[in-house]
């Protein structure tokens, strides 16, 4: 009798436990796409208020970081080029369209308010930028908007079911067809409010992307560069000696040897004025220049010259290895040039050239 009471107190303990862990497996099913979502959603409606309180990105062409900068130079190797022409025409309409869009795209998201709409948005803007600004990227995995614009695709399939206004509505149309209303009455209720709460968050995001726009941005633009060599840390000049009336002491050049950079190589040292990586390069024999290493389009660091060029892996910017000029967008500043002198069997860097 005992024996048979523990087999059945065995069985029901290994019952118990299967269950539970399919519920774990049901609940985890249930709520995967949570991480995703709630990522995606945070992560565009920062880039549209980082746009929007951002002084450049409204100013003219003069400015190498404004939207219609990045986007003249990234149209003559666009695959979609033809298309940017009205942008070009209109770059502030369209600049404040991709800005709106995303906090569109990043609120509905968030609250799973028409959620496949939403993420069908957020893959359209990115497959917009995968073809502009990432087009040129190589590898193509090290370009982010490819992999944004995929991580859209189960959003799309799966909608926001869970946690979200979206599933609240489904779950309110369930309980209306248990109580006997038509169908037609069910759809149109679900329609109403669902659009009642689109007015809602839509009102709600323009009136932030408006606040922060006018109280977010800077007041004047100025051109936009990255912290590199350009710079200058407080008291000292470009060339990394101290300024007058700072009463620090210089730092000495940095110095590489001169055997290190063959032609068409490099040699990397730091500027001390700001830490930055800078390229002492010697494109032809007996011709030696310090190329900074900063990308002038984002503030990434550009790989060492190789085939003549300089590649910046985050957007796909090239620059000539001997100039430091713009060979390929988005950039549309070249890279600072430095002076570099040559002691005996050493290469000493010098200062930022005007």
């Amino acid at each position: 009798m005992s024996e048979a009471s523990n087999s059945v107190a065995v069985d029901g303990g290994a019952a118990g436990l299967a269950d539970r862990a399919a519920q774990r497996r049901a609940f985890a099913t249930r709520y995967a796409m949570l991480p995703l979502r709630f990522f995606l959603g945070i992560t565009f409606v920062y880039a549209a208020l980082d746009k929007l309180s951002d002084a450049h990105y409204l100013a003219g062409a003069g400015d190498p970081a404004s939207f219609v900068s990045q986007t003249q130079a990234v149209k003559g190797s666009s695959p979609i080029s033809f298309l940017l022409g009205a942008a070009l025409d209109t770059p502030t309409l369209f600049a404040l369209a991709i800005a709106f869009g995303e906090l569109a795209v990043g609120l509905g998201t968030l609250l799973g308010l028409w959620g496949r709409v939403a993420a069908l948005g957020g893959a359209l803007i990115n497959l917009s930028l995968w073809l502009t600004v990432s087009w040129n990227v190589s590898p193509y995995y090290l370009g982010n908007d490819l992999g944004y614009l995929l991580a859209w695709t189960p959003l799309l399939l799966a909608g926001t079911p869970e946690l979200s206004v979206d599933g609240y509505l489904a779950r309110r149309a369930g309980r209306d067809r248990e109580r006997g209303l038509t169908e037609d009455h069910v759809k149109r209720r679900a329609l109403v409010d669902g659009g009642i709460a689109a007015v809602a968050l839509g009102g709600a995001g323009l009136l932030t992307g408006s606040l922060t726009r006018t109280f977010g941005r800077d007041k004047q633009a100025a051109p936009k560069q990255a912290a590199g060599p350009g710079s200058t840390a407080p008291g000292r000049t470009a060339s990394g000696s101290t300024a007058p009336g700072t009463g620090a002491t210089a730092r000495p050049a940095p110095a590489v040897a001169a055997a290190s950079v063959p032609v068409g190589g490099s040699a990397q040292v730091k500027d001390p004025a700001t830490g930055d990586a800078v390229y002492i390069v010697q494109p032809k024999a007996g011709q030696y220049c310090g190329l900074s290493a900063v990308c002038t389009h984002s503030g990434c660091a550009v790989d060492a010259p190789k085939n003549g060029q300089l590649y910046c892996p985050c957007h796909g910017s090239r620059f000539d290895a001997a100039t430091g000029a713009v060979v390929n967008g988005p950039a549309t500043k070249p890279l600072p040039k430095y002076t570099v002198t040559k002691d005996g069997d050493k290469l000493n860097l010098g200062p930022l050239q005007s």
